[in-house]
């Protein structure tokens, strides 16, 4: 309710509903202050922002990372500069660990007042932290690159997103076209990097050919870039529904800019719209649309699209991957859908049935207010000679207090300290533990 009216502008009912849950005795947690202050800011408010985070800490609330970052980002965003930097001196000396978006906020600040060897230091600095930049952060760090004119440290994480597979999203890299070529530099590692957008693909309103009223698909193709780089959604969606009904086809790489476009926006429906097209066309999308669509349709919590986008997406020939797929199950868990969530786990592949995607399913079940189902698959997992994880107990004791099964409890604390003391032991853990302790072990 609360994220509600504070999207809406309603600052007031935000506050109203807010006072209500104080009076009510309901308890206000972390998530909660971070919301407010975000909405708060976002309205103009800033020293309102500045006093919502004092009274959280006043309160005894714990700001979490994402409430530091959250901070972080007001403060940059209003110049206040020297707050945000004890901000942050605090954040570290209380051992708060910073995340990608923790140093994407930091860089994004240095980069827009052109220290931008400082950025790159701090680029390096969380990669040797098993930090890496992920997808948002480049190209969010990419168009602060653009807006400065800064093309060095450009080409720097450009060089970076080859070597990680990463993308830029459509309108991200025509910018960072027309700044490299304002530059007089060379494009060519732009398009390496982004070799779904085909030369034909850059079209600008001056350079559409005049092409016959007869060939249509051309002429639907050089509309809907058009439309996409004026960024005119709703458009987009008329031109899609035209489309279809004149049976003619737009090719998979504009659909899915058309997609991650709209999932960018918060479009959920035209988004959907998009994807139900490329549905009744046969299309195969690129991998980074399915993985927009999923995220999208669990934020709108229309959970059984998820599960028809896992489909098409490896209907498609794009693997899941342990990390998303143990993400997804967990997300279903969370929102108290252990069908789908069983469904979405049975589709993977039996080598992406590991220690993450195990963990992530006995999740599902804790919450879902089934510990008997719980314990029963982590048997199964035991079974199948599965190794557990510092997560794997993380979520077996969490969900066992919860449910009252004291014994239970105590025999994988034991279990969980002879696993602490093997581990010491160890010379390497495999990836998938790994994955498995950073989704659930902190």
């Amino acid at each position: 309710m609360l994220d509600i009216f504070g999207e809406a502008g309603r600052i007031s009912s935000m506050n109203y509903v807010f006072k209500l849950m104080q009076e009510n005795g309901i308890k206000v947690d972390a998530v909660t202050y971070t919301s407010l202050m975000h909405w708060i800011s976002s309205s103009g408010d800033v020293d309102g922002a500045v006093n919502m985070w004092q009274e959280m800490k006043f309160n005894g609330c714990n700001p979490t990372v994402v409430s530091y970052t959250a901070y972080l980002k007001i403060l940059f965003d209003n110049k206040r500069v020297e707050e945000a930097s004890d901000l942050y001196r605090e954040m570290i000396q209380i051992g708060i660990s910073p995340t990608c978006h923790t140093y994407t906020v930091l860089m994004e600040y240095l980069v827009s007042v052109g220290k931008c060897e400082e950025a790159m230091e701090i680029f390096s600095k969380m990669q040797e932290s098993a930090v890496q930049p992920d997808k948002p952060a480049c190209n969010i760090l990419i168009q602060r690159c653009c807006k400065v004119g800064e093309t060095k440290t450009m080409m720097r994480i450009l060089q970076y997103m080859k070597e990680n597979c990463l993308v830029l999203r459509y309108p991200v890299f025509l910018e960072a076209l027309e700044t490299l070529r304002a530059a007089g530099e060379n494009d060519a590692l732009l398009r390496e990097v982004n070799p779904h957008i085909s030369p034909e693909c850059v079209v600008h309103e001056k350079e559409v050919p005049c092409v016959p009223t007869a060939d249509n698909d051309n002429l639907d193709k050089n509309l809907a870039l058009i439309l996409l780089k004026k960024e005119n959604l709703i458009a987009i969606d008329r031109l899609l529904s035209v489309t279809v009904d004149k049976h003619l086809q737009l090719d998979s790489v504009i659909i899915s800019m058309i997609i991650e476009v709209n999932c960018d926006r918060c479009r959920f429906d035209g988004a959907l719209l998009a994807f139900e097209y490329s549905v009744r066309m046969g299309l195969n999308l690129e991998n980074y649309a399915y993985l927009a669509l999923i995220g999208i349709s669990i934020r709108s919590n229309t959970f059984l699209k998820v599960l028809e986008i896992v489909k098409e997406k490896m209907r498609a020939g794009h693997s899941l991957g342990v990390y998303h797929g143990a993400l997804i199950i967990y997300r279903l868990g969370r929102a108290r859908r252990p069908t789908l969530a069983a469904k979405i786990f049975n589709l993977l592949p039996d080598q992406q049935k590991c220690t993450a995607t195990y963990t992530a399913l006995i999740s599902v079940y804790f919450s879902a207010g089934n510990p008997d189902k719980a314990l029963k698959i982590y048997e199964i997992m035991r079974r199948r000679c599965i190794q557990t994880s510092l997560g794997t107990y993380n979520i077996l004791l969490t969900g066992l207090e919860k449910s009252g099964k004291a014994c239970e409890t105590e025999t994988y604390r034991k279990e969980k300290k002879r696993l602490l003391i093997d581990a010491a032991s160890r010379d390497s853990v495999p990836m998938e533990e790994k994955m498995c302790d950073l989704l659930f072990a902190g």
